[in-house]
C-alpha cells in the first residue's frame, strides 16, 4: 500500500485489514507461543480452554503442549489485568502491568462490591488473606471463609472477589491447562514467580499504549480506555502525541498510531479464522465497527465464539465432542459464497482435528444461514 498520510481519512476495511495483520490473523506468523502472547499483551482467559484457540488461529505449527508448558515453567500467568478480566499473559508483563491496572482494578471492585462489604476494613482483610495465599495455592472462596469470621457481615464469595483484586493473585497450574479441569487455586505473584510486582510509573502505561498500537492499531484514545480500564489516557497519550502518527476514521475520530506499523492494502485478502470466546480482536475497542456489525456486538461480551469472514464476524461456532472426537458446528450469519464455504470448511476442519488432538475423524459441520430452509 503507498505511504498514507498523517490525516488520511481510513475506512473501516483499512482498519479491518490493519487488525487482521497486527493481529496475526491475516497471515500467521513464526516464533513462539510466548512471543506471540507479548505481542497481544495477552489472551483474555477467563474461560481456560479459549487461548489454546487464539494461538493456534495466529501461529505456524501451535501445538497445545506449547502453551501449557509456559504455564507449567510459570513463563505465563493467569491474572487480573485489563479491565478487570483474568488475562493469560507473560510472567514479565504480569511484574511490569499488574501495579500499572491496580487503580482500576480497585475502582471497579469498589464499584461492584462496595455495598455488599459494609465495614469491611480492606487493608485488614488483604493483610489477614495474604499469608494464606502465600504458603499454599487455594480458592478465593477458601481463603475468604478462614478470615472471614471477622467479618460475619459479608459473604465469603464477595470477599473472595475483594481478595482477587486486593492481592496480587495469580491463578496456578492444572487450571488452565490443556484440556484438563481444575479448581481456580490462587497464589501471590511473589510466592509463583519469586518476585514483586513493579510499582506504577509513568513510562510504564505510556509503554502500554505503543504495545497496544502495534497490536491493534491504529485507534483512537477510547479504543485504549475500552481495551485496558484505565484512566488518565489523555495526558500519557499526549506526551507520546510527537512520536505517533495520526489518522481519521469515517466517524471523524482521531487515530492515533505508529510510525512504522503495517497497514495494509483494504483489499487485501483474508482467510476464514475462528476465534475463541473473548478474544480482543473483537473486544479491544470501543468502536467495534471494523470487524463486527453492531448487531452481533452484543454476542462478544455473552462468550460467542466468533467465525470470521473476510475479516468480520459472519457467524458463531461451538464445540460437540464425541469421546476424543471434536466437531466444529458453525452457525453462518449470512449466505456463504461457494469460495467462502470452501475455505471454511477446510479452516474448520484443521481446528477440529486440533481440537480432537489429532483425530482423523473430526470435522467441521456448517448450518444453514437465517431464513434459508
Amino acid at each position: 500500500m503507498p505511504p498514507v498520510a498523517d490525516g488520511t481519512v481510513l475506512s473501516a476495511r483499512a482498519l479491518n485489514r490493519a487488525l487482521l495483520a497486527r493481529q496475526h490473523l491475516l497471515t500467521r506468523t513464526g516464533g513462539s507461543a510466548l512471543d506471540l502472547v507479548e505481542h497481544l499483551v495477552g489472551f483474555q482467559a477467563q474461560e481456560p480452554q479459549e487461548p489454546y484457540v487464539g494461538v493456534w488461529s495466529r501461529l505456524d505449527d501451535f501445538v497445545p503442549a506449547d502453551l501449557a508448558d509456559l504455564l507449567e515453567q510459570r513463563t505465563a500467568v493467569r491474572v487480573l489485568l485489563m479491565r478487570r478480566t483474568l488475562h493469560l499473559v507473560s510472567a514479565r508483563d504480569c511484574l511490569a502491568l499488574r501495579r500499572l491496572h491496580d487503580p482500576m482494578l480497585v475502582a471497579r471492585m469498589r464499584g461492584t462490591l462496595g455495598r455488599r462489604l459494609p465495614d469491611v476494613d480492606e487493608a485488614a482483610l488483604a493483610a489477614a488473606a495474604e499469608p494464606l495465599f502465600a504458603a499454599a495455592p487455594s480458592t478465593l472462596t477458601e481463603v475468604a471463609m478462614a478470615v472471614g469470621h471477622r467479618w460475619p457481615q459479608a459473604a465469603p464469595r464477595d470477599l473472595g472477589d475483594a481478595l482477587s483484586t486486593l492481592l496480587t493473585l495469580v491463578q496456578v497450574p492444572p487450571r488452565g491447562l490443556w484440556r484438563q479441569t481444575a479448581p481456580a487455586k490462587n497464589t501471590t505473584i511473589g510466592a509463583w514467580l519469586g518476585a514483586e510486582p513493579a510499582e506504577h510509573t509513568p513510562d510504564l502505561a505510556e509503554a502500554l499504549v505503543l504495545r497496544y498500537l502495534a497490536a491493534f492499531g491504529p485507534a483512537a484514545t477510547a479504543d485504549v480506555r475500552a481495551w485496558s480500564g484505565l484512566t488518565g489516557l489523555p495526558a500519557v497519550v499526549a506526551r507520546l502525541r510527537p512520536r505517533l502518527r495520526t489518522f481519521r476514521d469515517e466517524r471523524g475520530r482521531t487515530l492515533l498510531d505508529l510510525p512504522d506499523a503495517p497497514l495494509p492494502d483494504p483489499e487485501t485478502p483474508a482467510p476464514v479464522r475462528f476465534l475463541p470466546a473473548f478474544d480482543n480482536a473483537v473486544l479491544g475497542f470501543d468502536d467495534r465497527s471494523r470487524i463486527v456489525d453492531d448487531a452481533d456486538r452484543g454476542l462478544s461480551v455473552q462468550g460467542a465464539r466468533f467465525l470470521l469472514v473476510d475479516g468480520r464476524v459472519a457467524g458463531t461456532w461451538t464445540i460437540t465432542r464425541a469421546g476424543d472426537t471434536s466437531h466444529v458446528v458453525v452457525a453462518p450469519h449470512r449466505r456463504l459464497t461457494a469460495a467462502e464455504r470452501d475455505d471454511l470448511v477446510q479452516e474448520g476442519t484443521r481446528l477440529a482435528v486440533f481440537l480432537s488432538d489429532g483425530d482423523p475423524a473430526s470435522e467441521v459441520r456448517l448450518g444453514d444461514p437465517p431464513g434459508d430452509e
